[in-house]
C-alpha cells in the first residue's frame, strides 16, 4: 500500500460497467464473480463469444471488494494468452496456469482503488476474444491498516546478537497471517525463528549469534494481509543489512573487570564498577540498543526522586551505551575511577574510565553482545534485547505457527 501519510482516505467511486449480459461464477467465488464485458472497440465475433467464456471472480462494478481478495480470471471453452489488471498506481502482476485456463494475480489489492482488467483468451480454432472489466476496492482509513517499522535499519551494520525487530503500530491478532508473509533470509545460511513479544511486536533472531559477516535480508511482505479484527497490512517492507565483527564483552561484576573480545580474539581487560546493593546490576546476556556521545543522566527517569540520598542529575555523561530499556548502560565515569576494578557502587550500570568508554564506544555497535555474571539479579527476556536469555527450544515457542 502506499505510504501512510500520502494514502487518500475518500472513498473511490465505482466505475460504470456497460457491455453484454453477465452471468454468475462459482458460488465459493468472492465477494461475486461477473463474466467480463467487452469493450466496444474490442467486441468479439458472436461464434467466439459463444466458444468461450471470461469470468472474474469480483462483482461486475462492485466498489468495495476487500483488499485481500486474489483476483482470479477463468476461460471456459478456450485458453487465456494475456491479462492486463492495471490502476493509478500500476499493473498488478499475475501468472496463467500452464493449461492457460486461469490466471492469478500474484500482487495483492490496494485500499480505495479503481482497477481495469482487459484479458484476451482464444478459442480452439485460433480466434481471439478480448474482454474488460472495472472494480474498485474498499476503502480502509489509517484506524484500519497497521503499519510495520523494521530494525535494523536499510544497509545498517549491526552485531552478531541483534534481533530483526518487527513494530506495528495497530495490534496483528490473527499473528499466523502475518507470520506466514515475513521472512529473514541469510548469506550464510542460519537457521533461526520468530517470537511474538506481543500483539505488535516480534522478534526474529537465529538459533546461535549470527557468523560475523553474515548478510541478511528481511521481508515483511504484509501489504493488504488480514491481521485479524478488521485490520489489514498497510505496507510491505523489504531490506537488507550486514553483521560486522563478533563483539562479545564479558563483564564479572565480582571481579569488577571487562573482558573485550573481538572475533574470539581477547582486545583488553577492562576495570569496570556495576550495581551497589539495592541497585544490582542485571545478570545476563545483553545487547547494545543504542549509543549516546554525551547523555544526560537523571535519577528521575528510573524511579529515584530528586533529594533522596541517591539521586543523581549529570548532564555531559560520556560515551554512553543502552543495554535495558529499565536504564542500564555503559559510559563513562570519571567520579568513580578510584572504585573500577575494586568495587561496585554504581546505580546499576557499568562505568569505567572515559578513556577506556571511548576506545570501547568506537568500535562498538547495535547489537553486540554483553555477558554478564557475577550477581543474583536476572536479566529478563523483555528488558532490551533480551532474546538470548531463552533457549532457542523456548524461544521458538512463541512463534504463531509453532
Amino acid at each position: 500500500m502506499s505510504d501512510r501519510g500520502l494514502r487518500p482516505l475518500a472513498a473511490t467511486a465505482a466505475l460504470i460497467l456497460a457491455g453484454f449480459a453477465l452471468t454468475a461464477c462459482d458460488s465459493n467465488d468472492v465477494p461475486g464473480a461477473s463474466a467480463l464485458t467487452g469493450d466496444s472497440s474490442e467486441s468479439p465475433s458472436a461464434a467466439a463469444a459463444a466458444a468461450v467464456h471470461v469470468t472474474a471472480n469480483v462483482k461486475r462494478g462492485a466498489s468495495d471488494v476487500p483488499v485481500d481478495t486474489e483476483l482470479s480470471v477463468r476461460a471456459d471453452g478456450g485458453t487465456i494468452t494475456a491479462v492486463r489488471a492495471t490502476s493509478a498506481e500500476g499493473a498488478l502482476p499475475g501468472e496463467v496456469s500452464a493449461d492457460g485456463a486461469v490466471w492469478k494475480a500474484t500482487g495483492r489489492l490496494e485500499p480505495g482503488t479503481s482497477y481495469v482488467v482487459k484479458t484476451t483468451a482464444e478459442t480452439e480454432d485460433g480466434k481471439q476474444v478480448r474482454r474488460t472489466t472495472r472494480f474498485a476496492t474498499q476503502d480502509l482509513t489509517l484506524d484500519q491498516q497497521t503499519y510495520p517499522s523494521v530494525a535494523p535499519l536499510a544497509d545498517e551494520t549491526v552485531g552478531v546478537g541483534m534481533p530483526v525487530i518487527v513494530t506495528f503500530d495497530l495490534p496483528v491478532t490473527d499473528k499466523a497471517a502475518f507470520e506466514r508473509h515475513m521472512t529473514v533470509t541469510s548469506s550464510p545460511a542460519q537457521a533461526g525463528a520468530w517470537h511474538w513479544l506481543s500483539a505488535t511486536e516480534a522478534h526474529w533472531r537465529p538459533k546461535k549469534y549470527w557468523q560475523a559477516g553474515t548478510d541478511v535480508h528481511v521481508d515483511v511482505d504484509v501489504n493488504s494481509v488480514p491481521a485479524g479484527g478488521g485490520i489489514y497490512g498497510q505496507e510491505s517492507r523489504e531490506l537488507d543489512f550486514h553483521v560486522g565483527e563478533a563483539h562479545i564483552y564479558k563483564v564479572n561484576a565480582q571481579t569488577h573487570q571487562m573482558k573485550v573480545l573481538s572475533n574470539g580474539k581477547l582486545l583488553r581487560t577492562i576495570p569496570i564498577t556495576t550495581g551497589k546493593p539495592g541497585f544490582t546490576t542485571r545478570s545476563g546476556i545483553k545487547v547494545i540498543i543504542e549509543k549516546f556521545d554525551t547523555k544526560r543522566m537523571n535519577s528521575e527517569t528510573v524511579g529515584i526522586p530528586a533529594g533522596s540520598a541517591d539521586a543523581y542529575d549529570i548532564d555531559n555523561v560520556k560515551w554512553a551505551m543502552r543495554l535495558t530499556y529499565s536504564g542500564e548502560f555503559i559510559h563513562g565515569a570519571p567520579w568513580s575511577v578510584g572504585s573500577q576494578g575494586y568495587a561496585n557502587v554504581s546505580h546499576g550500570c557499568t562505568g569505567m574510565s572515559d578513556a577506556n568508554a571511548q576506545w570501547l564506544y568506537a568500535m562498538s555497535r547495535r547489537g553486540d553482545v554483553v555477558v554478564y555474571t557475577g550477581t543474583d539479579r536476572r536479566m529478563t527476556f523483555d528488558n532490551g534485547y533480551g532474546d538470548w536469555n531463552e533457549s532457542f527450544a523456548k524461544f521458538k515457542q512463541g512463534s504463531a505457527l509453532s
